[in-house]
């Protein structure tokens, strides 16, 4: 079992997934004139960020909040201390390659969920990729599977993980019974998934911003003991992700695939672009300028959040520490975490600091890969009340059972389902990539003649009967012209 998931892990993401993440990002990048670049400031703007008064969506901060305490999670720890032990200091370079590359990517997802969003039942926004899979291209059976694969994926499979991840923490830290681990989480993950979406987006416009500023604080604080090493680090990193550093080895083919592979998957797996859930909490949204792509641009700055910012902050705690450079160093994932952050600040502390952000990061991704996973039973149409119920005790029994076992084989599992659905989700976004770029142009002209850009699906008649009725509706302004 274990040989044929490493073959198909292999295939997948050896083969495949490099080649169409990058080959996606710098096509959509060559369409739009690097348009995350050139619009980089815009996506900090308070325009794109207001609370809405919709009373059928959520504001698009609180959208990104959601989306980041899906991001925001053990990839961003044990994640990237597993990427350098198995790919050396270069896979951070390539991880911020593909962050920078795939912002583009996420501006597009994100843009198609707004726009082909519906309702539903109790007439609230919901949509993502299987809706415009379903409306954009006709394609309701790519939706379906879509959909089957998130709702494993994120509902199950990944929360067993950010479990796993907050009983390791706790054993390693307070050398605490898993049962009483188990116990404690199940009771707090259902307090949030019966309390509703609506409590649940509030509780992240708070709690995400808490605990990146905290993180970014300690990796500050423990960086700056290791201050004079910091040049050191980053001439490592870019050297290691060429294969300089093995040139006289011969190994420089190897290092360079090893370093390329571990930071593509393992940016993947934290920033999650191209992937396909951010846009299940963008369509969430009513955006505040009603124009799609404004959704779109505040999900690039998720993607710059999570790689560049938080990705970096727990690269160079490690990095700096020189750990590494030890002949006997043995450890990986939170443990290396821990020692790093121990040698600035002492053993005890570094135990609690490390352990209560992996829990605080690791909690927010169950209960946001939750919301995602609802959204797309919605879209099965299984989203009554007693299917829902079901499902959430499906899902505290996958976090029982990730704090009770070992999760190597589904750690592979993780990688593999999330490299389909990049596949699926990346497929559809090259069929409808000319009408996302028709609505993100939209944008720019509109933000180019000095005017808060609106949407007005009167514009584009090509794809105006695929669009939900009455989801984008004409202000009094618009029926003028």
């Amino acid at each position: 079992m274990s040989e044929m998931l490493d073959f198909f892990d292999n295939i997948l993401w050896g083969s495949i997934l490099i080649y169409l993440l990058l080959g996606t990002g710098i096509y959509f990048s060559l369409r739009t004139r690097f348009i995350q670049f050139r619009l980089f400031g815009h996506i900090f703007s308070s325009h794109i960020h207001k609370n809405s008064s919709n009373p059928r969506g959520i504001s698009t901060f609180q959208a990104l909040c959601i989306s980041l305490a899906a991001r925001i999670g053990t990839g961003n720890v044990a994640g990237v201390a597993l990427a350098i032990t198995a790919g050396g200091p270069g896979a951070i370079f390539w991880m911020w390659v593909i962050a920078l590359i795939s912002m583009v990517t996420a501006l597009f997802e994100n843009t198609l969920a707004q726009l082909f969003k519906g309702r539903d039942l109790k007439g609230n926004y919901r949509g993502g990729p299987a809706d415009y899979m379903e409306k954009g291209l006709g394609m309701r059976w790519m939706g379906i599977l879509f959909s089957i694969m998130l709702v494993i994926s994120f509902g199950l499979i990944f929360n067993a993980l950010q479990a796993n991840a907050i009983a390791q923490a706790a054993s390693v830290s307070f050398d605490s019974n898993p049962y009483y681990v188990a116990a404690g989480l199940v009771v707090l993950t259902a307090l949030t998934l019966f309390g509703g979406l609506k409590r649940f987006s509030k509780l992240t416009q708070w709690l995400v911003p808490f605990m990146a500023v905290g993180y970014l604080l300690m990796a500050i604080w423990v960086i700056g003991h290791n201050v004079e090493r910091l040049p050191q680090v980053f001439v490592l990193i870019v050297k290691s992700a060429f294969g300089l550093q093995e040139v006289a080895a011969g190994a420089v083919g190897f290092a360079i695939t090893q370093a390329l592979t571990q930071g593509v998957q393992r940016g993947l797996f934290s920033n999650e672009a191209g992937m396909g859930s951010s846009p299940n909490a963008a369509a969430l949204a009513a955006p505040t300028p009603a124009h799609p792509a404004a959704v779109g641009f505040s999900q690039m700055l998720g993607v710059f959040i999570d790689t560049i910012v938080i990705c970096s902050a727990t690269a160079l705690i490690i990095l700096s520490s020189g750990l590494l450079d030890a002949p006997d160093q043995q450890l990986t994932g939170i443990a290396l975490i821990q020692q790093a952050v121990a040698a600035a600040t002492g053993n005890a502390l570094s135990h609690y600091l490390v352990s209560g952000f992996v829990f605080i990061f690791a909690f927010s991704s169950i209960s946001a890969n939750y919301v995602y996973a609802e959204n797309n039973l919605v879209f099965l149409r299984s989203g009554e009340k007693a299917k829902l119920y079901v499902f959430r005790l499906l899902v505290l029994g996958m976090v029982a059972f990730g704090c009770l076992v070992k999760l190597p084989t589904v750690w592979k599992m993780a990688d593999i389902s999330m490299a389909l659905m990049t596949i699926i989700n990346l497929t559809a976004l090259m069929l409808l990539s000319s009408i996302a770029l028709k609505v993100i142009k939209d944008y720019e002209r509109q933000r180019r003649m000095g005017k808060t850009p609106v949407f007005n699906p009167d514009h584009f008649p090509e794809f105006r009967e695929q669009l939900t009725p009455d989801v984008w509706q004409k202000t009094p302004s618009q029926a003028k012209h």
